[in-house]
Formats: C-alpha cells, structure tokens, sequence
C-alpha cells in the first residue's frame, strides 16, 4: 500500500488532468516498477526520439537531483567523506544531493553518430541498453507513435536482459504495447498533444520515486 503523501501526487495529477484518470492503475503500475528497481540497487535508462529525446533528459534530470526535495546525503557517506578528506564533509555535503541513477541514451553524440555512421541507425538506442543494461533495470521507451524502430528495437534488447520496460506512447500503444510490462498510452493520437500528456506522467512518477526514497517515512 502506498504512502498518502505519495497517493496525494497521484490524486494531484488527477485534479490538474482529469483526462489521465483512467490511467492510474498504469501509472501506480509504473510507480512500483520503479520503485522495485531502485530497491534493488538498479537503473533507469531512457530513450526516444525528437521531443521525446527532450522527455528523456527532462526525466533524467528530475533524478539524478533533487526534483521537489532535496535529497541530502546520508550521515553514513558524510562520514565517509571526511575520514577520506577531514574537512570538507561539510563541503560536499552542502554540494551534492541523493541520486536516483538514470541514463539517457539520446546524450552521448560521439557514440551515436559513430553507430549511425558505421552499424545501423536503427540499432542506436538498442546497443546502449545491452551495454549499460542489466536484470531489473528499466527502460523507459518514449515514442508518440508506439512505432519508433530504435526504440522498439531497445525495449526488445531490454526484455532479453531481463529488464522491465515502461513505454509512454500515444493512443493504442504501436508496436510497444506487445512489449512493456507498463504501457501509458495517453488519450491523443497527436504529437503534441501526447507530448503535453506525457510531461505530467512523468513527472508525477518522479515526484512519487523521489518521496518513496527521500521523504519522511
């Protein structure tokens, strides 16, 4: 059962887009799926194209630091710190928040013109998830369509590691819908509108993550 400060984003999100509502199973569904994996020492790694590829920093963004807490580090790496470099604990702990390990395989340019140029475009985001990925990892595959090759061809990848993968697509899924374990297929079949759709998710799920491991129990 979820906490009520986490099940009070997830009514928020309801009140500001009443739309999504029938998608909170989905988004609970997701929520444990991330929380599952982060319990279990793991990562999320995300993927997708165009505005999407701009989906996947903003996630990354949102755990790798504070998203709407601000995460300070435990007293247990504090003391580390300082036995390792006596007086500047306090330095790095003014510095530095609690992360929630993310990835985004649309970052690394030099890696993916050089695939584009020499492998097979198609196979970008697929040969990042079978070099970073591993059992109970996640991948969070964006495609408005559902229909993106290299993210379609990264979530089979993901599957084969035995990883979970969380697909936010547009209306009816695409081809992604036979491959997520959690499909959030918004209510639009257009772009943008599923773009618009889409930032609240996730950012609902983030918000939810953050509280589950950084707030008070």
């Amino acid at each position: 059962m979820m906490r009520e400060s986490i099940m009070s984003i997830v009514d928020n999100l309801f009140v500001n887009y009443p739309d999504l509502k029938p998608y909170e199973d989905k988004i609970i569904k997701a929520f444990t799926v991330l929380k599952e994996c982060y319990k279990n020492d793991g990562k999320v790694l995300a993927c997708g194209n165009g505005g999407s590829a701009a989906d996947c920093e903003h996630i990354v963004g949102e755990l790798m630091k504070g998203f709407k807490l601000s995460r300070p580090i435990t007293n247990e790496y504090y003391e580390k710190i300082e036995s390792l470099y006596h007086g500047e604990g306090d330095y790095f702990y003014q510095g530095l928040q609690g992360a929630l390990p993310a990835i985004s395989l649309v970052s690394h340019t030099a890696l993916l013109t050089a695939f584009v140029n020499d492998v097979d475009p198609d196979m970008i985001f697929a040969q990042q998830v079978l070099g970073y990925g591993k059992s109970g990892d996640v991948l969070i595959a964006m495609s408005t369509s559902g229909n993106s090759k290299n993210v379609v061809n990264a979530a089979k990848i993901a599957k084969t590691l035995g990883m979970k993968v969380i697909g936010f697509t547009g209306q009816n899924g695409g081809k992604l819908k036979e491959i997520c374990d959690v499909l959030i297929d918004v209510p639009s079949t257009e772009t943008y509108r599923v773009q618009e759709y889409h930032l609240p998710v996730y950012h609902a799920l983030c918000a939810m993550v953050e509280e589950e491991f950084f707030g008070k129990q």
